[in-house]
């Protein structure tokens, strides 16, 4: 599998990261370690975590697994939602955050993790306070480089500046949603991580299974996360994603390929982006997706795709830009 440099970080990583959320959940120990294992087999040397993951378990089963050769992997894991009832157990506070990854190392069995995401926007907590304990921990060699994930681009240029600002360490990667049916990235985000040579691992690059072929206005799974999981049916509701849904496939049909194979090739395509964060329940889910790295996706294909869902607005809606038509001096085109 091919690898790319992590943003301006230095460490490289595989062209496709297997995320662990299913891992002690979805997935048991033993379908997990299989799942780790046809990862390997195939390349895979990225794997994104968080401790929030079937509640701490996820970390462990993780930890077990890279046990004998945590210096050929990278890993990450993340801080920030509730972990528990205990007030103090969520959020970006200096103490949480530092008692977070102490377990979460505990979990792992590791002395550092390769990147620490801040998982979640944490309003009631200054950033300068955040950034300046991520700063802390990467002098003390436990996480070798920060991120960010579910932040929107205003709130990461905000703390990139604070973090010069003060001469601390940087954000070096952003972890986004990002996908056919999830585009909103790609207004001010992913430019944002090119302008400032961020890393970039996007989740669901499948819409949670929405665009795996399972999917449409006559088929549905019985036990799928869109079926069960109210926070992926509240994430993809209306009948616009069904119609993407069965779009999408009949593409991916045309053209002969797996639809997530091609989902997945589709996000990778994306110059922004680093590697796409592959989930799965079962290796037989995760083949389609693994096989992304291997199939080739024709520039005429990728805007084929593109033209199946709407490209989302220009930040500043100033679209007639894009299409030529200039400001010609005259006080009708001005504003």
């Amino acid at each position: 599998m091919d690898v790319r440099v992590l943003g301006s970080t230095g460490i490289r990583v595989s062209r496709l990261c297997l995320g662990t959320m299913s891992f002690g959940d979805a997935a048991d120990e033993a379908t997990s370690e299989a799942l780790y294992r046809r990862a390997r087999e195939a390349g895979v040397n990225f794997f994104d975590c968080a401790n929030v993951y079937s509640a701490g378990r996820a970390e462990e089963i993780l930890g077990r697994l890279i046990a004998p050769e945590r210096s050929q992997v990278v890993v990450t894991t993340k801080v920030g939602f509730p972990m528990g009832s205990d007030p103090n157990a969520r959020g970006l506070s200096r103490r949480h955050i530092l008692t977070s990854v102490e377990e979460s190392l505990r979990r792992l069995r590791t002395d550092r993790v390769d990147v620490l995401f801040v998982h979640t926007f944490d309003p009631e907590t200054p950033i300068e306070e955040t950034l300046r304990v991520l700063d802390d921990l990467v002098r003390q060699g436990k996480a070798l480089h920060v991120g960010v994930s579910n932040w929107a681009a205003w709130q990461i240029a905000l703390a990139l500046g604070a973090s010069r600002c003060h001469h601390w360490g940087a954000f070096s990667c952003v972890q986004p949603m990002y996908s056919l049916a999830k585009r909103q990235a790609e207004v001010e985000i992913l430019p944002l991580c090119q302008a400032e040579q961020l890393g970039v691992i996007t989740y669901s690059p499948l819409g949670g299974g929405l665009l795996s072929g399972a999917y449409g206005r006559s088929r549905a799974p019985e036990n799928g996360r869109l079926v069960k999981n109210r926070m992926y049916k509240a994430r993809y509701a209306g009948d616009g994603y069904v119609d993407l849904a069965d779009r999408f496939a009949a593409l991916a049909r045309e053209v002969g390929v797996h639809p997530a194979t091609l989902a997945v090739a589709w996000v990778a395509a994306h110059p922004a982006v680093t590697a796409p964060i592959l989930g799965a329940r079962s290796v037989e889910q995760l083949l389609p997706s693994l096989a992304a790295a291997e199939w080739t996706l024709s520039s005429e294909v990728y805007a084929r795709v593109a033209a199946l869902a709407p490209t989302p607005p220009l930040a500043t809606d100033r679209a007639e830009e894009q299409k030529g038509v200039a400001y010609s001096g005259s006080s009708e085109t001005y504003h």
